[in-house]
């Protein structure tokens, strides 16, 4: 992929849907990034899903041979992206990670916490794109300043640590300072969603839970079924299991034998035994009521598509007959 002339509008032309698959923890593998670039939207994963230094570099490498493979043998593959944890204390493997994207040229690179500075002046050297997600205005004005190409703006109802603000208000007041790339994020799981998130403004739509039980995904089968059978009534937001707010399954914590009303209301909890929080107590997004069973990359991108392409024409047939009133 020639990365010299990559914009937010190129990334337009090479996608079926307006849609990125956000990063998930541990879940999120090459095979599920490859399934979706070839059904026509931006898949991604969190650099540190390779448990090592080593199996990045491996997993980097057949992932760049295999896009560019398909793109000699199939055509236009939709551009992946990799999620690089942007704060030391949070990122042990920091400079090794940036290492690893200077090496491999992934397309785009979406920062989290910390400052995208460091990781935009290696990105823009060889033409990618940085995005930065953030969960409120001043972080949006902090990335900015440091030089982020674009914004991921987390509301309310999102998967992982989740944001707080709706999602209305969140943009508006982004678009006041900034009119560069904005993705939206959070309960977005139709093709109709990412029409709404459009129209408020944004480029593209920020899509999690709807991908959890694909069956490229790597989630364990059980957690699979749990999104399948949970609806938003089912979802938890509270720093106890992560020590950070985040958005879980309430059949995830009694799985594991948490009392929900039990969890305190600032700072993290005693989970006892090896309980851990994404690998065995299970997060998803408010949009989990959407979901209505486990299905393959192609069939979950294939009913976005036809859900958006449905609702662009009403759209439009609603305006024509309005206008010819």
């Amino acid at each position: 992929m020639d990365l010299t002339q990559l914009t937010i509008e190129t990334l337009k032309k090479r996608v079926k849907i307006p849609v990125i698959m956000a990063p998930m923890f541990i879940i999120s593998t090459p095979k599920t990034v490859l399934a979706a670039c070839k059904e026509g939207i931006i898949g991604s994963f969190p650099l540190l899903n390779a448990r090592t230094v080593n199996q990045l570099d491996e997993w980097l490498t057949d992932l760049n041979d295999e896009m560019k493979r398909i793109e000699t043998e199939e055509g236009t593959v939709a551009p992946y992206a990799v999620n690089f944890i942007a704060h030391r204390a949070h990122n042990k493997r920091y400079e090794e990670d940036l290492k690893m994207i200077e090496k491999h040229q992934p397309p785009i690179v979406i920062t989290s916490l910390g400052d995208p500075g460091p990781i935009k002046e290696i990105v823009s050297a060889y033409g990618g794109l940085v995005f930065s997600d953030v969960i409120n205005t001043r972080f949006a004005k902090k990335a900015i300043e440091k030089g982020t190409d674009g914004l991921v703006l987390i509301t309310n109802g999102a998967g992982g640590h989740g944001g707080t603000l709706n999602p209305f208000a969140f943009i508006q007041e982004v678009k006041q300072f900034w009119d560069g790339p904005v993705i939206l994020g959070g309960a977005i799981s139709t093709g109709s969603d990412v029409l709404a998130t459009e129209v408020l403004g944004a480029d593209f739509a920020y899509v999690g839970t709807r991908f959890i039980p694909a069956k490229e995904m790597g989630a364990d089968e059980d957690y699979k079924q749990m999104i399948v059978d949970s609806t938003s009534q089912d979802v938890v937001y509270t720093p106890a299991i992560s020590g950070i707010h985040a958005n879980f399954l309430l059949p995830s914590l009694q799985k594991v034998g948490i009392d929900p009303n039990g969890l305190p209301d600032d700072g993290k909890a005693d989970l006892g035994g090896n309980r851990k929080a994404w690998k065995d107590i299970w997060s998803a997004g408010q949009g989990v009521g959407s979901v209505q069973a486990i299905e393959s990359m192609k069939d979950i991108v294939d009913q976005m598509h036809e859900q958006y392409e449905r609702e662009v024409e009403r759209v439009s047939q609603k305006r024509s007959s309005t206008s010819n009133v």
